[in-house]
């Protein structure tokens, strides 16, 4: 911990994709879109300052009952440390319940914040652990706390995570429609039983699909993300996504899901390929055929999960705002 007096911390988060197709709730990627938090103790009344399209307005809680707060308190109890006030700035590019782990860089970044404001007692398994136990399943957590691909499972006691770094040549293409699905409503519409078919299909594929990321191999990917588990139940809750599916290969994408519960579909792409305008148009062709207006990011996996800055005295001047701005879409 800095010898020098912690006035709060601020932290940057990416958000995430899971499941890359066969990886349900076990493969997650960190990307390029991120939520910031900015923490600090505060007097008498815990306070939420929210800013930006995808929070400002939006009718989140600005009292205990704030996830950001649950989570910090869960930090500070384990911790023995008593900070019962608080005061939280938030800003986010990431959409909310679009598929993009709004809720995972969330919880991540309460862990981080309310870790570092108390000089990080805890390491990142211990945070990992954590956030685990409080989303259900490791894949979005495991990305954005650690950043890059993760490949992890959680067993209901214990998360374990690999970090695997993307072949420098991945880049992403999320094509997100512009209407809300909840999680919820995506996991009630899958199968409480697989036939041992479907099962073995979605073994094998995750397989390959990580050798793959791993070795470079992206001529495998196409074959790689497809999955038997929970896409094809997922997508009547998604117009356009069938066709999507099957077709994106075709028009420049090196695989193609749905990240995670949805609605928002995401494609591996190559960097050098020259296909990337035709993806794009197909994506919004498609949904525009189902009937469904979708905003499209062009973003990279992000490497480094969590960025941690130390608000001291000596801290630039500036309001929350004016102090993120140098690092939006960096």
């Amino acid at each position: 911990m800095s010898s020098k007096h912690i006035e709060g911390v601020r932290v940057r988060v990416p958000a995430s994709t899971a499941n890359l197709g066969p990886g349900f709730d076990s493969l997650g990627l960190a990307l390029s879109l991120y939520t910031w938090i900015e923490m600090r103790p505060a007097g008498n009344q815990t306070e939420f300052h929210y800013y930006g399209e995808q929070l400002a307005d939006k009718g989140l809680p600005t009292d205990k009952t704030n996830l950001v707060y649950k989570v910090a308190q869960q930090v500070f109890d384990k911790a023995g440390v008593d900070l019962p006030e608080l005061e939280v700035s938030m800003y986010s590019d990431v959409p909310l319940t679009r598929g993009l782990g709004s809720s995972a860089s969330t919880i991540v970044g309460a862990l981080t914040a309310a870790n570092a404001l108390i000089g990080s007692p805890f390491a990142d398994d211990d945070l990992f652990q954590m956030a685990s136990a409080m989303e259900k399943h490791p894949d979005n957590v495991g990305a954005s706390l650690f950043g890059g691909l993760a490949v992890a499972f959680w067993d209901g006691e214990r998360a374990e995570c690999i970090k695997v770094d993307p072949h420098p040549r991945l880049e992403a293409l999320v094509a997100i429609p512009r209407f809300q699905l909840s999680t919820e409503k995506a996991r009630n519409v899958l199968p409480k039983e697989l036939s041992m078919q479907d099962a073995v299909f979605n073994v094998g594929h995750s397989n390959v699909l990580v050798a793959a990321l791993c070795t470079g191999r992206l001529d495998m990917i196409r074959q790689a993300m497809k999955d038997a588990l929970h896409q094809p139940y997922r997508a009547a809750l998604v117009p356009g996504m069938a066709d999507i599916l099957r077709d994106a290969p075709e028009h420049g994408a090196l695989g193609i899901a749905l990240s995670g519960a949805g609605p928002t579909m995401f494609a591996l792409v190559d960097r050098e390929s020259g296909d990337k305008e035709k993806l794009e148009r197909f994506l919004h062709n498609s949904f525009g055929a189902a009937g469904i207006e979708a905003d499209t990011l062009w973003l990279l996996p992000d490497r480094e999960g969590p960025q941690i800055k130390l608000l001291t005295p000596e801290s630039p001047s500036g309001t929350f705002i004016e102090n993120i701005k140098g690092e939006v879409r960096e």
